[in-house]
């Protein structure tokens, strides 16, 4: 996959890309010959059908794709060289489309700049992800089954399978490990999109990587995200191999997070370092409490943790959070606080959310959640939080049900940047998936009962 920064030049592509945000955080594209790309495009847009991305019902469907040439990169794809470039939506009488992803986004960073707490919302997030030979997986009324293949040892055709085991492959180098070279030339792609990249590694599991990016607001970490995404998925394709956000794809083994550090500034200094527990300061640990109180509802793992698969993964004994808990240095802590930070660099991680999140609705959920603990001056301690005394109540709700009946209960907090419409939308396209998988029996099923 060859990427390259886009220098204005109108002459430099075949092909403009717009790329759209769907209701599950993924990238939909239409592209435009050179010949029709014009000021006016450029400035007006292009109507799509937003009923075919989630957002509208098939009656008020019309909506306007305007490229935002901000965030614009170049790929060459074969003989053509395509500009791809994020897309803002607007409804058709000019006004941003409230539920669009990136709208959500911003409305969150306006918010945290109106409430006078901070000015810029800054954000690092872990990428972590399983790569295959290959996979296969059916199901229909009869029959259901799933099978991978891996050079690390899965699958039935390889006599080595137990080259360093299941759960023995963090930072394993090759010749054991097997997939630097697509995290090589993911990560070389990534720097050329304009997306900042701290490292990449093998992670516990077999066939397990993890890519951190660097710390971007709020808006541009959801955009590097996305991303980050589409590329590793595009680099893994060219390479012959199948890569997957899942959760917990399967059974017994590490599961793939997608933890979050964060900050927020004002005055070009961060608001969390300070004197109190864990060298937070008061506003850091009330900030603390807002994301693990709307944690424990539910609510806020409506976003963070948005499909049935997430629940396989929030289980103990996979350093996976279970309970709204925070701690220094502990990776079994729904928030984490780095150990390794010298004094006045105090940040926040929450470990919890994974990549099935539609990343602009976690991001700013997991803000308004942090700001609303601030505006009311919760303390995480007293709130039965301490992973050292935790309150028993600290639990987690147990799969995507419960998680959405947490946020039909609580959501004021999201008042900001989420209108009414789209958690209505939100929650009903969620129970879908939670029927869809929970009234079919599974294989241990038939071991247990049949």
């Amino acid at each position: 996959m060859k990427i390259a920064p886009y220098t204005g030049d109108m002459d430099s592509f075949d092909y403009l890309s717009l790329l759209v945000v769907d209701l599950q955080g993924a990238l939909r594209s239409v592209s435009l010959p050179r010949s029709y790309v014009s000021d006016k495009v450029l400035a007006d847009g292009i109507g799509f059908d937003a009923s075919n991305f989630s957002f509208a019902q098939v009656h008020a469907s019309d909506m306007i794709a305007v490229p935002d040439m901000a965030s614009a990169f170049l790929e060459e794809r074969g003989e053509f060289r395509v500009l791809h470039a994020f897309c803002d939506v607007r409804s058709t009488d000019g006004r941003p489309f409230l539920q669009y992803p990136r709208v959500v986004a911003r409305r969150a960073e306006e918010y945290l700049r109106t409430t006078g707490i901070g000015e810029q919302a800054h954000m690092l997030v872990e990428l972590e992800f399983y790569v295959f030979e290959d996979v296969r997986y059916h199901t229909t009324v009869d029959k259901s089954y799933y099978f991978v293949e891996s050079a690390e040892g899965l699958g039935e055709e390889h006599e080595d399978r137990d080259r360093f085991g299941l759960s023995k492959g963090y930072h394993r180098m090759g010749p054991d490990e097997k997939y630097g070279l697509l995290r090589d030339r993911a990560v070389r792609a990534m720097l050329e999109a304009g997306i900042p990249v701290k490292y990449h590694h093998h992670e516990v599991g077999a066939s397990q990587m993890e890519i951190e990016l660097d710390f971007m607001n709020l808006s541009k970490a959801a955009d590097g995200v996305v991303l980050a995404k589409w590329i590793l998925k595009s680099t893994a394709d060219e390479l012959g191999l199948k890569l997957t956000f899942m959760p917990k794809p399967m059974y017994k083994i590490a599961g793939s997070g997608m933890h979050v550090h964060q900050y927020v500034t004002k005055g070009g200094k961060s608001i969390f370092p300070g004197e109190g527990l864990y060298g937070l300061s008061e506003a850091g640990l009330a900030y603390t409490a807002g994301i693990l109180s709307h944690a424990r509802t539910g609510s806020l793992l409506a976003f963070s943790n948005p499909s049935t698969n997430s629940y396989r993964r929030l289980v103990p004994g996979y350093e996976a959070p279970v309970s709204a808990t925070f701690a220094q240095g502990s990776r079994a802590a729904a928030v984490r606080i780095p150990g390794y930070l010298k004094k006045g660099h105090a940040r926040v991680e929450f470990r919890t959310g994974d990549a099935t999140a539609n990343t602009y609705y976690f991001l700013a959920a997991m803000l308004l959640a942090g700001l609303d603990g601030v505006r009311r001056n919760l303390d995480p301690v007293r709130l039965g939080f301490s992973s050292a005394k935790p309150s028993p109540k600290t639990t987690f709700p147990t799969g995507l049900y419960h998680v959405l009946g947490g946020l039909k209960k609580d959501r004021d907090y999201l008042a900001p940047a989420f209108p009414e419409e789209l958690l209505s939308n939100w929650i009903e396209s969620k129970i879908k998936e939670a029927e869809y998988v929970y009234n079919a029996p599974v294989p241990q099923e038939y071991e247990l009962y049949f």
